[in-house]
């Protein structure tokens, strides 16, 4: 599992493409819903309290999480009268969808390994099998902290140039 750090830049990276003006792209309300879709897949980590089982890359990681979360969003955003709320949910959609990616493409060291994309209609777990980020551990050692420091580094070097292409391409699109 990445870290936050690197589901939050590629929730960011979302919003950046996703923005269809310069108030969208700096409109705070945009950016939390975009970036906190790409990092509330993880809230299944917090199930483990509710009945000791371990549901991370479970049902949260699957498409049919990302469709609720885009709809949902389009319909919250229409009910508060945000301006483009289709555009709204479609982000918040893509930032869900980044979270799936990134897991997809970690070390997981976990089980169950992998994310159950297609759940409901598919308990499968499906993992590339040439990861490209690291494991994010899950204890309070100093050889976890430092490995997660550098996991964390690691996603950030990878996803930050995305982010910056993703800010010249708009940048560059609008004059």
């Amino acid at each position: 599992m990445p870290s936050p750090v690197g589901h939050g830049l590629a929730g960011l990276t979302v919003h950046v493409l996703a923005s269809g003006d310069r108030s969208e792209l700096r409109a705070p309300g945009r950016i939390a819903v975009v970036v906190g879709a790409a990092l509330v897949p993880d809230m299944d980590l917090l199930f483990r309290f509710v009945d000791g089982r371990n549901h991370h890359d479970c049902e949260t990681h699957s498409f049919a999480f990302v469709l609720a979360a885009a709809l949902a969003t389009a319909i919250v955003a229409r009910t508060a009268q945000w301006t483009r709320p289709l555009a709204l949910g479609l982000a918040a959609g893509c930032g869900w969808l980044s979270h799936l990616a990134l897991d997809y493409l970690n070390v997981d060291t976990s089980p169950p390994i992998g994310i159950m994309a297609f759940w409901p209609l598919s308990h499968t777990f499906y993992k590339f099998p040439w990861p490209l980020f690291l494991d994010i551990g899950r204890t309070l050692t100093w050889a976890t902290v430092r490995h997660d420091a550098l996991a964390a580094a690691w996603e950030a070097a990878i996803v930050t140039p995305l982010l910056f292409v993703a800010w010249w391409l708009r940048h560059f699109e609008r004059h």
